[in-house]
């Protein structure tokens, strides 16, 4: 699939569950952005970018100094504060603009996932932060949720990464003192956070 295709896939898939998002994932959401935050560490002044926003739960938690960015119009519609359409691969953004980057469950999603490592790192200070929760694959369930989403080709959905595999992704993007972290949120569901410096 092209990725202008790709993009539609998911930018229709959201458009679709804008409305019932917050509700119908709401512990989900509640753990994974609270599970980022407690990485962030973000200091009074610094500007974050959220990528992959969605209907802007990081926002809500962090107030005006979230910028988000996601691909569906309609999940931004809901998101509070500042807020652009956009794609991961093309930022548009300039050089240096960002002291922290976040992206909550978007990973699975990308096409290319270094490359979208790489853009961020450019729009990031020197420096600065880079915090990435998502899916774990070296759970289970998380393995079992992947193959079924790959065989039915779900809304643009790309593949889950163990946090090995999420090491080695954010070391070749050029990143430095890489850690991921994996733990379950309930007794099923796994999800890892890598943090990383620019």
């Amino acid at each position: 699939m092209a990725l202008v295709e790709h993009n539609q896939a998911v930018r229709e898939r959201y458009d679709g569950l804008a409305q019932q998002y917050d509700q119908r994932w709401a512990a989900y959401i509640g753990s994974s952005v609270r599970h980022t935050v407690a990485r962030l560490n973000v200091s009074p002044g610094e500007t974050v970018l959220d990528v992959g926003c969605g209907t802007g739960a990081l926002g809500r938690q962090l107030g005006d100094a979230v910028v988000g960015i996601d691909l569906s119009e309609r999940m931004l519609a809901q998101a509070p504060g500042a807020r652009v359409a956009g794609d991961a691969l093309t930022l548009p953004f300039g050089a240096e603009t960002f002291d922290v980057v976040a992206s909550i469950s978007v990973l699975h999603y990308w096409v290319e996932p270094v490359q979208v490592l790489r853009e961020i790192r450019r729009v990031m200070r020197v420096g600065g932060r880079l915090v990435l929760t998502d899916w774990c694959d070296d759970y289970l369930a998380c393995r079992i949720c992947d193959r079924a989403l790959r065989l039915w080709h779900a809304g643009g959905y790309v593949r889950a990464y163990g946090s090995r595999e999420l090491g080695r992704l954010i070391e070749s993007a050029g990143y430095a003192t890489v850690a991921v972290e994996k733990y379950k949120i309930g007794w099923l569901w796994g999800l890892m956070t890598a943090t990383a410096t620019a």
